[in-house]
């Protein structure tokens, strides 16, 4: 247990310093291309400063995960049991997912929607097309536990729910992380903190490769965050956010342990909800606004909160939710 404790951290120490390396090289290409992001009117008026940042940072992450993951992989083909055929399926979720995010991204920076990205309903078609398959494989080809819960032996089954539900999971997950990609710093800690508590409950479970995939993303993420923390110089775009959000819940899916990402992910999950009830009472009151702005990191800093002192407490509370997650997982 100690050994696979050292090669999973020694996993993230590497990954981080493969996305710090090549950040500076990605963000020129990315400067010279004018990749940059664009402001919505309505967001409140110090967001204009990240006007022109470059966006689709989502790549710079991407690639040392699939590098890594990819070579290890290769290295069974040899003999050596570093990484198991399972964790194809989180990446290969991440890479699809990160391929959807970028040509949203493009399509909003320099195609015929400029300043919107691709239409809902396509880039929602895009996203339950890879869920379905993705549920599908991991219902009939890895055999994945349906679903555990806390206080409860044994696995409980779903049938043929699972891969709707999965799919559902996976959709809505996505989702969420893009709604809480809004602050610099802020998706990116609050999903490499869920993907340790996943990566956590892996090793727990015995799931060692997963584990390993789990803390090559949080090494990954902690490398785009030296370019992403306040001020930032890169923005991970729908390109990260949809692959963060799908590949976690995924993870949380491969464990058996995903009625935990309410508790886990709860940051995005208060995201998205805000958006949903932002909306709703929007309709239901013709016009009237519940929050001052939605997603909600938005309404607090429109109450005056700064943005480091949004992330760092949402932060925070991420801390806390994992911490709880582990430990509910253990009962």
């Amino acid at each position: 247990m100690t050994q696979n404790n050292a090669f999973v951290l020694g996993l993230a120490m590497f990954s981080f310093v493969m996305t710090v390396i090549w950040g500076p090289p990605l963000l020129r290409v990315l400067r010279h291309f004018k990749v940059g992001k664009i402001i919505r009117v309505e967001e409140p008026d110090r967001h204009r400063l990240k006007m022109g940042t470059p966006t689709m940072g989502g790549i710079l992450f991407i690639i040392p995960v699939l590098l890594l993951t990819g070579l290890l992989n290769a290295a069974n083909l040899i003999g050596f049991d570093v990484i198991g055929s399972s964790v194809l399926v989180p990446l290969i979720v991440l890479v699809a997912y990160g391929a959807l995010g970028a040509i949203d991204d493009w399509e909003g920076i320099r195609g015929k929607r400029r300043g919107e990205g691709m239409t809902a309903r396509a880039k929602f078609l895009g996203q339950v097309v890879l869920a379905l398959g993705t549920a599908y494989v991991l219902k009939y080809f890895l055999d994945v536990p349906e679903m555990l819960l806390p206080g409860i032996k044994g696995e409980i089954e779903l049938g043929w729910w699972y891969v709707p539900i999965a799919a559902f999971i996976i959709v809505s997950e996505s989702n969420a992380v893009n709604f809480t990609d809004g602050l610099d710093g802020l998706a990116g800690l609050i999903t490499a903190t869920a993907f340790a508590a996943f990566g956590g409950i892996a090793l727990l479970q015995g799931q060692i490769f997963l584990a390993r995939f789990c803390f090559t993303v949080v090494g990954a993420l902690f490398g785009f965050l030296w370019f992403n923390v306040h001020p930032a110089e890169l923005i991970m775009g729908d390109t990260g956010s949809l692959a963060l959000g799908s590949t976690l819940a995924v993870v949380a899916l491969m464990t058996g342990q995903w009625p935990l990402l309410l508790i886990v992910a709860v940051v995005p999950l208060a995201e998205a909800l805000s958006v949903v009830i932002q909306i709703g009472y929007f309709k239901l009151t013709k016009g009237r606004r519940f929050f001052k702005m939605a997603p909600i990191h938005l309404h607090f800093e429109l109450l005056g909160w700064s943005e480091t002192q949004v992330v760092q407490r949402f932060w925070l509370i991420a801390l806390l939710a994992a911490m709880v997650g582990i430990g509910l997982a253990l009962v």
